[in-house]
């Protein structure tokens, strides 16, 4: 009895200390912020990673061999090489600056804290080893549907196989290992930080890891791309065939990395007040541009053996884009800018073109279907016969809008039938840009427009000078969350699309769909999905960098 109140007052006055009060918060801290963790890892980072994992593999509804980069190949052709390559830069850039953090870190801490430093990286190399046990264990566990195909299922035979699964050799040799390694981890860390704590430990800890953990995986990035390239050479030698990745690879890099310089020299000419430099700045710029376009003139020959309807999926990605994007936006603004006035039923209006935002896809699809039907009596085309305009097949066109006009052939254009699923996608998503731009206009200061009035400004000027800049973070935002939009776009094209237009308007994820669900092709279909997720990041931080610093924010 003595000694549980000897134990309980020691627990008690643990916590009434100060160290004991800190470790009270953090638990508690981390206790909230866990299920929100739980949860980006699984719906967030996981999917990307099994995607990436099943793309190396030949998947077809169960795990097959591993065949590294030869979805990549058949979807790309030799660019898929040359995207990993960057991966790989792109993740020892990433590798660099967390050193740099590190750094950064170490010069506010004393010499007794560098010691968290192989701490650090000790858990980071756990980590990726934690990561390689789990996806051998993955592909062995979702094949016990094919071992017990024909067997009497139970849940007691499915319990026999998961055991089974975890006790497979290389499973368990690699859980061994990483149990090892979290405990050696786990005691070094507790250790040091024991003898070694200060405010910087935690710091030091995390960049020193998050270091090794991208240093290693661009390792293996680079790597996996050297092995293939070789594999690909070799392969191409055997059957008389010459293959210049190395040439693709050296060109293509050089010409992106001469475009981006010049970029930046132009960039830093605009900055400049001194006409000489500004001149020269344009230049040096223009100049490398060109340089690094000649260079990327090997770009075709990257592409020659891709795959030509993934090729053709994502042109029509980029017309979807360019073609509703903008006016989808322009729209939303002008009804903004009259919805914003002091109009009759105005709220009214505005209900009314929120409305086909709120309304299920399928439905107003189905509208659009019968609008724009082939047949001579359709109400599309008894409105463009008033102009005098034959009858259109509408949805059912292939033909390009050029075409149909009889424009040279670079300047075809979009399909009709891909033009009138732009109309629709217009027509859903102005509603929602003319509320979030309404948001914008509300949060302009009236004093502003009343100063302006009484310098003798009026309308165009107002808007230009004011309106604008003002609501550039507003249009900044619906413009990012527009094309990642496009690119994602995927049930109005599925339920308008018919079999006469075939890939004139498949965009990408409708092809990577097609792929999954027609052809049971996980592993290429993954490799693609990989390809579109990499793409839309891209443009993601593409428009971060360069229109992100043209925001005005007051």
């Amino acid at each position: 009895m003595a000694n549980r109140r000897a134990s309980k007052h020691l627990r008690m006055s643990f916590f009434q200390t100060r160290l004991g009060r800190t470790v009270l918060e953090n638990l508690t801290a981390y206790a909230f912020l866990a299920p929100a963790g739980l949860l980006i890892l699984l719906f967030g980072l996981f999917p990307v990673a099994f995607a990436f994992f099943v793309s190396l593999h030949r998947w077809r509804r169960f795990p097959d061999r591993y065949i590294g980069l030869a979805n990549y190949e058949k979807a790309l052709g030799n660019l898929g090489y040359i995207l990993f390559f960057w991966l790989a830069l792109l993740a020892l850039a990433a590798a660099w600056l967390a050193a740099k953090r590190l750094l950064t870190v170490l010069r506010q801490s004393d010499r007794a804290d560098y010691a968290h430093i192989f701490s650090g990286g000790v858990l980071g190399f756990t980590a990726l080893l934690t990561i390689d046990w789990f996806f051998k264990l993955i592909p062995i566990i979702m094949d016990i549907p094919r071992q017990v195909r024909g067997q009497n299922t139970s849940l007691a035979l499915f319990m026999e196989k998961l055991g089974e699964s975890f006790a497979s050799p290389d499973v368990l040799a690699a859980g061994n290992l990483m149990l090892l390694a979290w405990l050696a981890a786990l005691a070094l860390n507790a250790l040091l930080t024991w003898r070694f704590r200060s405010k910087h430990t935690a710091g030091i800890t995390a960049w020193s890891g998050l270091a090794v953990i991208l240093a290693l995986g661009a390792f293996f990035l680079l790597q996996l791309m050297l092995a293939e390239t070789q594999t690909a050479i070799a392969q191409a030698r055997e059957s008389g065939e010459s293959l210049p990745i190395w040439s693709q690879l050296v060109f293509i890099t050089g010409g992106l990395a001469l475009i981006v310089i010049g970029w930046r020299i132009f960039q830093r000419g605009l900055k400049s007040h001194d006409n000489r430099r500004f001149a020269l700045a344009l230049l040096g710029g223009l100049t490398l541009a060109v340089g690094g376009y000649l260079l990327m003139a090997e770009l075709p020959a990257a592409l020659a053996a891709a795959d030509d309807d993934l090729l053709q999926g994502f042109w029509v990605t980029v017309m979807y884009a360019v073609g509703t994007v903008p006016v989808q936006l322009f729209i939303g603004l002008i009804l903004a800018y009259f919805l914003f006035q002091p109009i009759r039923f105005r709220a009214f209006f505005r209900m009314v073109y929120f409305i086909p935002y709120i309304t299920p896809f399928v439905a107003t699809s189905i509208v659009f279907r019968i609008l724009f039907n082939a047949g001579e009596q359709s109400p599309a085309n008894r409105i463009i016969s008033i102009l005098g305009i034959e009858p259109q097949r509408w949805i059912l066109e292939r033909s390009s809008i050029g075409e149909l006009l009889g424009l040279p052939e670079f300047l075809a254009g979009p399909a009709l039938a891909l033009i009138v699923i732009m109309i629709y996608s217009t027509w859903t998503y102005i509603g929602y840009d003319a509320v979030i731009f309404l948001a914008g206009l509300g949060n302009i200061p009236g004093e502003l427009y009343e100063a302006a009035r009484i310098d003798g400004a009026a309308g165009w000027r107002i808007f230009r000078h004011i309106t604008l800049p003002l609501l550039s973070p507003t249009i900044f935002f619906l413009s990012l969350v527009a094309i990642i939009g496009t690119f994602q776009a995927f049930t109005q094209i599925w339920i308008l699309r018919t079999g006469a237009v075939g890939s004139k308007v498949n965009t990408a994820s409708v092809y990577i769909f097609d792929e999954l669900q027609n052809s049971n092709r996980y592993g290429y279909a993954s490799s693609m999905a990989f390809v579109l997720f990499a793409m839309i990041l891209f443009l993601t931080l593409f428009q971060n960098r360069v229109l992100g610093r043209r925001v005005f924010y007051g």
